[in-house]
């Protein structure tokens, strides 16, 4: 569920290696179907054995049932509240069912995934993702990087719900892929709509669990920025040397999820990697490195990866959820009053993807990496 473009400057790509394709400009091309005839892995691909090791167990996650809360029965409220609460303190993972988004709307957008990866690789690349930019077409960020490439393609693409009479994801979709994509358009325009408003649902929950004024969190993130990602994971012959993603924080606020019935997402917990098994009614939810800001660092940014498979294909949707980019991330004062002192200085989220996208590999020490490197530019406001 990365966001992030997964290296640091110290591994940016100087050449080449003869077996992979390389396009007009130099960079590395994903080819998933000639990499799969390979009788190796190339390198590029292999993780660290630390990164690679492997769990059967499942995580026992909470499964929060939304209907109780949002028809305002206070006991289903407060039911869910604690089970948030318990989860977000262990390992900040959970799933919501009841949540009101149509079960159709879900599988037509899992659908458009295929219309997107299975266009001509020529294609994809002229709508490749630019450096420093979150929208577009990524080959295993092999177009940057050279190590610890992810055995997966992304597209990704902006959304701003504060004003929904602009169809922005419709007119990206008819800018950049064409107008045969209107339709896919449409449907990730109704897919992000509700999953702004299921989001909404949940920092409203969340602030419950917290002690707080139950709108604080909804307001703040009412004109935010999302980024919505199609993940498409090819089948990999060398699946025990690779990762579709390797292990990493979310830098965003809150991700939603769903994945597909192959299944692949993993999150560490209790010192191992306990695999989530996939439930079609259920959307996955993870904090990310904003909101533990924001809670003073109270609940935990989730630690995940994903797994890939030998003889399937897996796909799955996600959409990172994050405040409008100027405005300042700080936790609430009565919760910091209860805490009794600050644990993160100011920021924005424009500090911190500037931080992701240009300096800094996504991992378990984003957030800490982040404030050291922004004490190191800016003064610090507490």
């Amino acid at each position: 569920m990365s966001l992030l473009m997964d290296s640091t400057s110290s591994s940016l790509l100087l050449c080449p290696p003869p077996y992979l394709t390389k396009d007009e400009t130099g960079a590395l091309v994903f080819d998933s179907s000639f990499l799969q005839k390979q009788a190796s892995l190339p390198t590029e691909f292999m993780w660290p054995h630390g990164d690679l090791v492997h769990n059967e167990d499942e995580l026992k996650e909470p499964m929060i049932d939304l209907e109780g809360f949002l028809k305002g029965d206070e006991v289903a409220t407060a039911q869910a509240a604690e089970l948030v609460r318990t989860a977000c303190l262990n390992h900040g993972f959970f799933q919501v069912t009841n949540h009101g988004v149509d079960i159709s709307l879900i599988h037509s957008a899992h659908e458009e995934i295929g219309k997107i990866f299975k266009l001509p690789l020529d294609k994809k690349l002229s709508v490749r993702r630019k450096p420093g930019d979150v929208s577009g077409y990524s080959g295993a960020h092999a177009h940057r990087y050279s190590s610890k490439l992810p055995w997966k393609e992304t597209f990704s693409f902006g959304y701003h719900g504060d004003d929904d009479s602009v169809p922005l994801v419709v007119d990206y979709f008819k800018s950049v892929l064409g107008k045969d994509f209107e339709h896919t358009g449409w449907v990730y325009q109704s897919y992000c709509e509700a999953m702004k408003k299921v989001s909404l649902v949940i920092f409203e929950l969340l602030a419950i669990s917290l002690g707080v004024d139950r709108l604080h969190y909804r307001k703040f993130f009412e004109d935010g920025s999302s980024i919505m990602r199609c993940n498409y994971y090819p089948p990999c012959n060398n699946s025990t040397l690779t990762l579709g993603t390797g292990p990493h924080c979310d830098p965003t606020s809150l991700t939603i999820l769903h994945q597909d019935q192959v299944g692949g997402l993993q999150v560490f917990s209790n010192n191992k990697w306990l695999a989530i098994r996939p439930r079609p009614d259920a959307l996955v939810v993870n904090i990310g490195d904003t909101f533990m800001a924001l809670s003073n660092g109270r609940y935990k940014s989730c630690l995940h990866r994903a797994v890939v498979n030998r003889d399937s294909e897996r796909r799955s949707l996600v959409f990172f959820v994050s405040p409008k980019e100027e405005k300042v991330v700080r936790p609430p004062q009565d919760l910091v009053s209860r805490e009794g002192q600050r644990i993160y200085p100011d920021f924005t989220w424009s500090d911190l993807l500037e931080f992701t996208q240009k300096h800094y590999r996504a991992d378990v020490a984003t957030l800490q990496s982040f404030i050291q490197w922004l004490s190191s530019s800016k003064p610090s406001t507490f």
